[in-house]
């Protein structure tokens, strides 16, 4: 009896314990990956100035009250939010990759002075160039880790226009201005037809197509319904195509 008894301790202490469980895995790693509270709020603070830069395309053209960097991302994640089934692009993209996509885009405009246009004298490629380099502070501003890194990823995926979240976003952004010039029109009298002009033949999906017809399709009603009562109105002129980004 001795013996067995020895014998069942000894066959105890061979039992390893449990491992962890693979919800506490995931807390762990999830916050291993979090940025500290003081990078968080460091972070948020430079993104403060989205919310307080007019977008400069608008200022320019002598715009009242023209909206901010942020109100732009925003309209353009509430896209991302109703738009219908792509295809090509799972579902939970849309609601997803496509939100953060819309809110990244222009978030390196936080770290550098204002809103570059075509206007200021600056290549396009050295817009890039600079805006990397603002991402990339922006990026250590948050401590690195896995949060950054997809901030990273998703910004320099929309900028190459790599994927098909990125063809869509890009898209958004466009609808996003005419839709914001036409209402610029309606409200205050404003000529933008260069505008609508700069993103003619340049959406890449069915729904920024689609979206993009009904808007022309209301503003070629507002100022045919002006002429028709006699308003005063600013008629598109036939420019031709010319470069313009926000």
């Amino acid at each position: 009896m001795a013996s067995s008894s020895s014998s069942s301790v000894s066959d105890g202490d061979d039992i390893n314990p449990p491992p962890p469980s693979s919800s506490n895995d995931a807390a762990s790693a999830n916050a291993a990956a979090a940025p500290s509270a003081s990078s968080a709020i460091d972070f948020l603070t430079l993104c403060h100035s989205l919310k307080t830069t007019k977008r400069a395309g608008w200022v320019r053209r002598d715009v009242q009250n023209p909206e901010s960097i942020a109100d732009h991302m925003y309209r353009m994640g509430l896209m991302a939010l109703i738009a219908s089934d792509i295809p090509g692009i799972d579902r939970d993209n849309i609601f997803f990759r496509c939100v953060k996509m819309a809110i990244v885009h222009d978030i390196a405009e936080a770290a550098i002075v204002g809103d570059i246009t075509p206007s200021d004298g600056i290549s396009k490629d050295e817009k890039s160039r600079r805006e990397r380099e603002a991402l990339d502070h922006m990026c250590k501003l948050l401590g690195g880790g896995s949060r950054a890194k997809e901030i990273a990823e998703l910004w320099m995926e929309y900028e190459e226009n790599s994927s098909s979240e990125a063809k869509i976003v890009k898209d958004f952004d466009n609808l996003e201005m005419i839709l914001q010039a036409l209402e610029y029109e309606n409200e205050q009298g404003v000529d933008l037809d260069e505008f609508f002009q700069s993103t003619s033949g340049k959406f890449q999906t069915d729904v920024g197509k689609a979206w993009a017809s009904e808007i022309s399709s209301r503003r070629s009603s507002a100022v045919a319904g002006a002429v028709r009562d006699g308003r005063p109105c600013k008629a598109p002129k036939n420019r031709g195509p010319k470069k313009v980004y926000l």
